[in-house]
């Protein structure tokens, strides 16, 4: 029964995608409007329906990171909306052409961009991701079907439901928004094979997740999002800038995949950096788990294990590591990151060139917060997800990574001899 339910979903959702690559830019922006207009209308609906989960999630043992991912407020849904109203202001890029180009024998040969089709979302714990998706896919042609995490259902199912209705009440087809409105693990294994009708799947959330629907999928996926965020405090860094990175990478908000999960310290500098390190990182409640050389020059410590070093932590947890190079610290960032992002505190021009040149991830930064990999903050809009592969997209996936391409031919009866 589960699965005619959501095979139908999928029939519904295949249907719409066709109707949706033909709407016009301008009545896709005018569905936005009012999906936006649509949760400021409802947000005292959200916010208890959002309450019911926190709740239950309060019951269930949540972390507090993990709680923070889950709550709704005022903001956030004002937040959210404006997030579909910035979507309205940025080019849609269904219809352009990348390249245009002449045939010896005459032939044009154009290549355009087009939607995907059907994208697939799974993921956890985060209601916002519900509104994000459903506003880039609509923006750029998809239809979406949307599987969000048990601990967020309520938040889901109305979310879903207001921007649903008001988008189809805008002219979008119906199905090209749903919700796959179950708490059944058996669900995500159905998603995963439904070929027929789903185009890609774009998983999001931990690591067990992500892992699960990339090794057991049918479906084409996009990986994204693990994040074992990487600094290194060169021997030649700024120590007070250090420390504000490095600071802000870990707690303006710990439980997301841009925090920063591990620091690596120049022995060089160790004894200057790790005490001032550690007096902001207290303030902030984080525990420091450190290798050895790394507890010289601290009081409050755990002893880290190579799990640690393994692990996202999504939580006020830092890891902290003293490497006498930098080749150390590189060693180490290619045997236990993620391919997600990565940053260097230097002043040496040379080290910093060779830390963007040398490091594989999606984003990799010189002097600066790893919480700045965002599709918002890199001026993309509203992202669908992380990254952390090379094809099809890499980084932050705003409306662009959400088309593909076909190549459109004209001709005036040219015949392959």
């Amino acid at each position: 029964m589960l699965k005619e339910t959501i095979y139908a979903q999928g029939k519904s959702a295949r249907q719409a995608s066709r109707e949706l690559a033909r709407m016009s830019e301008a009545d896709k922006n005018a569905a936005l409007g009012a999906m936006a207009d649509a949760l400021e209308a409802n947000v005292e609906q959200i916010l208890e329906r959002n309450r019911v989960d926190l709740e239950s999630g309060r019951q269930a043992g949540l972390t507090k990171a993990l709680t923070d991912r889950l709550m709704l407020n005022e903001d956030r849904i004002r937040a959210m909306a404006a997030g579909l109203r910035q979507l309205i202001s940025l080019k849609d890029p269904v219809g352009e052409t990348d390249t245009m180009f002449r045939r010896p024998n005459g032939l044009e040969i154009g290549k355009v961009r087009v939607p995907l089709g059907v994208v697939g979302m799974i993921y956890e714990a985060r209601p916002n991701v519900t509104v994000d998706a459903a506003g880039l896919c609509l923006k750029t042609g998809n239809a979406v079907i949307l599987r969000g995490g048990s601990t967020a259902q309520q938040s889901n199912r109305v979310l879903t439901n207001v921007i649903a209705e008001a988008a189809t009440a805008a002219g979008v087809p119906a199905g090209a928004i749903s919700l796959i409105d179950t708490t059944d693990r058996e669900a995500v294994d159905i998603m995963l094979r439904m070929n027929e009708y789903l185009d890609v799947l774009i998983p999001r959330g931990g690591a067990g997740l992500i892992q699960n629907v990339v090794q057991n999928a049918t479906v084409p996926v996009i990986e994204t999002g693990v994040g074992n965020c990487h600094g290194y405090v060169d021997e030649e860094a700024d120590l007070t800038m250090a420390v504000d990175v490095v600071v802000n990478s870990k707690t303006q908000r710990p439980g997301v995949c841009n925090a920063l999960e591990t620091v690596l310290v120049h022995q060089n500098v160790a004894g200057r950096f790790l005490p001032a390190l550690e007096e902001q990182l207290v303030a902030k409640g984080v525990e420091i788990r450190a290798c050895e050389r790394s507890g010289r020059f601290l009081r409050q410590w755990t002893p880290a294990t190579t799990e640690d070093w393994k692990t996202e932590y999504l939580d006020a947890i830092l890891a902290c590591r003293v490497v006498d190079s930098m080749d150390e610290a590189l060693e180490h960032i290619h045997t236990y990151g993620t391919r997600h992002s990565e940053t260097i505190l230097t002043e040496n021009y040379h080290r910093a060139r060779r830390f963007l040149s040398e490091v594989d991830a999606a984003a990799v930064y010189v002097n600066a917060s790893t919480r700045f990999t965002d599709g918002e903050q890199f001026g993309f809009g509203a992202e669908i997800g992380i990254s952390t592969q090379k094809l099809h997209a890499r980084g932050p996936m705003g409306l662009r990574e959400l088309t593909t391409y076909k190549y459109v031919v004209y001709g005036d009866g040219q015949v392959r001899g």
